[in-house]
């Protein structure tokens, strides 16, 4: 079919996510037609670096013969298999397994979503079943952080804490509640760690006791905030707050959905941050982005309790492709590419990802450079002292994503003019320098963009 048939059959039929629906219309689609490795061709012919891994999920890279393999050899043998009435199937058997022997401390029970969005839903069923199983029923107040991003479920878009999720879908709800981000380059507290640790305890000490300390069920939190603007929490803050969660009883909630599987180096960001969670999400990396699959991973007092608390009766919460086996035999085989080799690559060429960035600090555009391993982001400003945002009449998110595009480059371009990355383990040296070189040429351009230098004038 012909690429410009393609566009206007998507036109009028395909919705797409987070977009502007009329937008998207007058702009028409970039359709994809093949990737290998770390690059991505369209209809067009045009060949980019995808410097942020479709959306920040295929860390292992395009074209894995072996992933595609697993999944054809499932399919064969049995395509799909329900998880309900105490039945299961080798390969989510297996993983499971896998996983648990991976995860942090006692996180040895491990539920199956389809995805991120309905990980963190299905942790809130839990947390609920969880207290009520305790006898504290009255503990059902949430706690997330601003800027933070948990998915797009109904409840789950409330613990998200992005405009763009609230408006119009009448959330968040009154039982969820949410902490100043840590945001070091625009914390109110400075860039001191130890000043930005503090002023975040006070916080949520503040929100327990405004909301009543034998109400909150739970804190939800990214080990790095991800579309929020790739926001680092200086060194210990994470263990800080888990502690804190800890002393009150409340459940703490790592979300992993984009630090997992090798994203910020270790299999999972907990380890870096030396933390066990009652519960942590998953996805993307799980499978590559190859195929759709999360998971929940429950600490054990968190699985005994809701196991004592329903006894003989089912715990009714379900999905009809949990523990999908074609989703499980390929997060098998991702594990071992991620285990073989392309763990050490992804952090290895992370830390040369970092270097390349924060050699374009110097450039007049360029306010912040932060990330950890594969996972960074650079925050364009007009203004280096008064850390002066890119203007709305500059679009950034547009313009600097098409500029990015046409140099052959893929970023996600924020709104508020940061640049986020989340390129495939699998980069070579040459790839991670072109992405370095590909975002300097589109600084350059985004410099000589008349919106800008009006306000540089």
């Amino acid at each position: 079919m012909l690429s410009n048939s393609l566009i206007e059959l998507d036109r009028a039929h395909l919705v797409h996510p987070v977009s502007s629906f009329r937008g998207h219309e007058k702009l028409g689609v970039r359709v994809l037609k093949s990737a290998a490795g770390a690059t991505v061709t369209d209809t067009t012919g045009h060949q980019l670096i995808d410097g942020f891994a479709g959306l920040w999920c295929v860390n292992a890279g395009y074209g894995h013969d072996s992933i595609v393999e697993a999944a054809a050899r499932q399919m064969r043998e049995l395509p799909y298999a329900t998880a309900y009435f105490d039945l299961g199937n080798e390969p989510a058997i297996r993983l499971a397994s896998e996983l648990a022997d991976r995860a942090p401390g006692d996180l040895n029970h491990v539920y199956f979503t389809l995805g991120g969005s309905d990980a963190v839903d299905s942790t809130i069923r839990f947390i609920r079943y969880y207290w009520h199983a305790k006898g504290e029923p009255q503990r059902d107040q949430f706690i997330s952080v601003e800027q933070g991003y948990h998915g797009s479920t109904t409840a789950g878009a409330g613990l998200t804490a992005l405009p763009a999720f609230h408006a119009g879908f009448g959330v968040p709800y009154d039982w969820q509640h949410r902490i100043p981000s840590h945001y070091a380059y625009r914390n109110p507290a400075g860039e001191d760690a130890a000043a930005i640790i503090a002023a975040s305890l006070q916080a949520l000490k503040d929100k327990i006791e405004a909301i009543g300390p034998n109400r909150v069920a739970a804190f939800y939190v990214e080990p790095i905030q991800g579309s929020g603007g790739v926001l680092v929490p200086p060194d210990g803050w994470v263990k800080a707050m888990r502690e804190l969660c800890r002393s009150h009883g409340i459940l703490f909630v790592a979300d992993e959905v984009i630090t997992g599987f090798g994203r910020t180096g270790p299999l999972f960001a907990c380890t870096d941050e030396d933390i066990v969670p009652d519960f942590m999400t998953t996805a993307k990396g799980l499978t590559s982005g190859y195929i759709p699959m999360g998971a929940v991973f429950m600490a054990d007092h968190v699985y005994e309790t809701i196991a004592d608390g329903a006894g003989e009766a089912a715990v009714g919460h379900g999905y009809t492709y949990s523990a999908h086996p074609v989703s499980a035999a390929v997060g098998l085989e991702v594990l071992k590419l991620y285990e073989g080799g392309l763990l050490e690559n992804g952090r290895r060429t992370g830390a040369r990802l970092m270097a390349g960035l924060r050699d374009l600090k110097d450039h007049p555009l360029v306010g912040d450079v932060r990330g950890r391993g594969m996972l960074a982001a650079i925050e364009l400003v007009t203004d280096k002292e008064r850390k002066t945002p890119l203007p709305a009449a500059a679009a950034p998110s547009r313009r600097i994503f098409d500029r990015a595009w046409e140099n052959g480059l893929v970023i996600r371009a924020f709104g508020n003019g940061v640049l986020g990355y989340a390129p495939p383990l699998c980069c070579t040296d040459s790839e991670i320098d072109a992405i370095v070189e590909r975002t300097l040429k589109t600084l350059d351009q985004t410099l000589e963009d008349p919106a800008v230098r009006e306000v540089m004038a």
